[in-house]
């Protein structure tokens, strides 16, 4: 009989009993499957959902089915032992981590999913950084432990190698590979073991075979907990061991605290592992009870939110689809009650919106309900302009949540409408994408006036293009060919670049004088690297003596930035640069914001063609498994590609190749790499920066 870890013996807020976290993984570790088995197990639906059948509850875009991978983030409910989990299964493709990003932002916690034969793999790696800025607390599972070549161990080993985490492991595999069948609980050392089909199991005592080395893991747990939590290294000095209740606690402490993480194991494929790992989702994922106040700013003023239904109403919207029901608003509940009904207030867009209809959502179905309380994550229907990142609360009492930050494009297309009489229809079809994603920006080229979509990558790209296809039956789309997006730098700078403004055509003239100093920005590659959006733009003045008045020099900085949107080699955004405003003057009726704003920008400009400029593009860290046999000419035509091959590994009759290759090589690779392998490599990429494009190279 199962034993739940966090039983509790008086009643419980409501809101203590549930859970809202997020799946995260790489591309085909497991994510969907395991929410699968979550919603099969709770008795949420009756027939297990199989991504390769194209019958899962969140995978229920066409697209989806059809390329037998998440694009989009689902949420989907289900109950067990008493709590309320909230679940977001998330996108594994590195195209649509913007998904990924702002569903963390409004999570709780979440299962990391790895492959048992992979480990941790390059998108792992990302989505983990990404729940580390929003210091969301996580356990993790490893999965497919019945395929070939499975190991715990060395999956475990290349958590702790590579996402420099302490991991925890509390179950120990019974069985290899197509031999396993159960798991030993570590906590409470017994065997539980799943019958043939999968349908539940069997709680029984260790296997004579596993008892020495069950308790030696469970003293390898000991230790590593008393490492880390004061009050198990109390308990373990003085008895030299620890209670299943000390330990259960410590872990929970720790999970929360992100200073160490808890590992359990199994298969969702084949049922095996699910039941322990809700149990663990309830026993060590926090409740929204258990996080720190939400805040918010007004006016620069900090204000305050806890988990309470009676606060202020405070929310924060992440996702906007379009369905033939309406538009849906998907909206996490920090603070308060919402009815149906209801006015809200659009702190950022500054404008006031009403409650239709609340919808519980299970994936592509939901149920209306009368209200949502703190805690809660439902879709609204009624609101008119709310976007993704967008904070919604009570009139009175407004404020304003930090969005979820949104990664610069980095791929464009042309695209047109085939049919002249069609393109007021595609404008509104893309200005609906970019209302859905906002890591999607659509913008008119001024030199050949044709529509530009740009995106996070090729596939983005392509579900883009044939979302539309598919939602506006009869509209022909043409698409032109890929093109990255490049950036430019500063290599060498200029001091002293005078530049004054002046204008007088009657009346009140323009009058600016100012001297700027430019160089390149050191911690500009860690800007852009990070991938979160940031600019790699610093502005400082060393003016003395009030010669430009304050006002005047945040003029002035306004105009570099919108100098930075063009830069002189070839009218890419600018990025890596320090601008210091030296020197300036102004004139006591002709001075204005105005005018220093436009010197400010045309001094930049001209600063920038007079220092020594680099061409960068986006570079790729890619990751090919290929046969050993296939290896010489793969890595002949990554070094075509000008690839930089980082390392490579060996592993069971084939070879792991890691290397850095600009984005601009990659479009076709797929296809190449099928035929140069036989149709056996595989690729997975992740964003790794920009490089500096050598000389001699064309940029297309």
């Amino acid at each position: 009989m199962r034993t739940n870890l966090n039983l509790r013996s008086h009643p419980v807020p409501a809101l203590a009993v549930v859970r809202n976290l997020g799946i995260l993984a790489h591309v085909d570790a497991g994510k969907t499957t395991v929410t699968e088995r979550f919603l099969f197990a709770t008795g949420t639906t009756h027939k297990r959902g199989e991504v390769h059948d194209g019958t899962t509850v969140t995978d229920f875009d066409s697209q989806e089915r059809d390329r037998g991978i998440t694009i989009f983030a689902a949420a989907v409910s289900c109950d067990w032992d008493g709590h309320r989990i909230n679940l977001i299964d998330t996108p594994g493709h590195v195209d649509f981590s913007d998904e990924v990003e702002r569903s963390l932002r409004v999570l709780d916690g979440a299962i990391a999913v790895f492959d048992a034969v992979a480990g941790v793999e390059p998108q792992s790696e990302s989505v983990w950084r990404q729940a580390d800025r929003h210091r969301v607390p996580r356990i993790a599972f490893v999965n497919k432990l019945d395929r070939a070549g499975a190991d715990l161990d060395t999956a475990v080993a290349s958590i702790r190698d590579r996402l420099h985490t302490v991991p925890l492991v509390v179950q120990l595999p019974i069985g290899r590979e197509d031999g396993f069948t159960g798991v030993v609980d570590l906590l409470r050392m017994r065997a539980l073991n799943w019958v043939a089909d999968g349908d539940g199991y069997v709680e029984g005592p260790l296997p004579e075979g596993l008892r020495e080395e069950a308790l030696r893991r469970r003293r390898l747990l000991e230790e590593s907990v008393a490492e880390l939590h004061p009050v198990a290294l109390e308990e373990f000095c003085a008895r030299t061991q620890l209670t299943e209740a000390t330990l259960a606690a410590a872990l929970r402490d720790l999970t929360a605290s992100g200073e160490g993480v808890v590992v359990l194991c199994g298969s969702a494929y084949r049922n095996r592992g699910i039941e322990p790992l809700l149990d663990a989702v309830v026993a060590y994922l926090p409740s929204p009870v258990d996080m720190p106040p939400v805040r918010g700013t007004l006016d620069g003023e900090t204000r305050e939110r806890t988990a309470d239904p009676d606060e202020p109403f405070a929310g924060l919207v992440f996702k906007v689809n379009a369905t033939a029901t309406g538009r849906l608003t998907y909206v996490r509940v920090y603070a308060g009650t919402i009815r149906r009904g209801d006015t809200v207030l659009d702190a950022t867009a500054r404008r006031t919106e009403r409650i239709g209809r609340i919808l519980r959502v299970q994936a592509d179905r939901n149920t209306e309900v009368d209200r949502a309380r703190a805690g809660d994550i439902v879709a609204v229907i009624g609101l008119k302009s709310a976007r993704a990142g967008a904070t919604l609360c009570a009139p009175a009492h407004p404020l304003v949540f930090e969005p979820p930050t949104v990664a610069d494009p980095v791929v464009s297309v042309a695209v047109e409408a085939r049919s002249s009489l069609d393109t007021d229809r595609l404008a509104s079809a893309l200005a609906q994408l970019v209302v859905e994603d906002p890591s999607l920006t659509v913008r008119t080229d001024p030199e050949t006036g044709e529509t530009v979509l740009s995106g996070m990558g090729e596939l983005h790209l392509e579900v883009a293009v044939e979302k539309i296809r598919r939602s506006h039956e009869g509209l022909e789309i043409g698409v032109g060919r890929p093109q990255v997006g490049y950036r430019e730098t500063v290599g060498r700078g200029v001091s002293g670049l005078l530049y004054r403004h002046v204008k007088q055509e009657g009346g009140a003239g323009q009058f600016a004088h100012v001297v700027l100093d430019v160089e390149p920005l050191e911690r500009a590659a860690d800007a852009v690297d990070s991938g979160t959006g940031a600019e790699g733009f610093e502005f400082r003045s060393t003016v003395m003596g009030g010669r430009v008045p304050q006002e005047y020099i945040r003029a002035v900085e306004a105009g570099c930035r919108d100098a930075l949107t063009a830069g002189p080699l070839g009218g890419h955004p600018v990025t890596g640069v320090r601008v210091t405003l030296s020197d300036g003057a102004t004139h006591p009726k002709d001075s204005s914001e105005m005018a220093f704003r436009t010197a400010g920008r045309l001094a930049l400009r001209d600063a920038l063609r007079a220092s020594a400029m680099v061409l960068l593009e986006p570079v790729i860290e890619v990751t090919v498994t290929v046969p050993d046999s296939a290896v010489g000419g793969v890595l002949g035509d990554l070094a075509a590609r000008r690839g930089r091959v980082a390392g490579s590994s060996a592993r069971a009759g084939t070879a792991v190749i890691t290397a850095s290759v600009p984005l601009a090589e990659l479009f076709g690779y797929a296809s190449r790499l099928r035929s140069r392998t036989q149709g056996r490599g595989t690729f997975t990429t992740r964003p790794a920066g920009y490089g500096p494009v050598p000389a001699g190279v064309v940029t297309r």
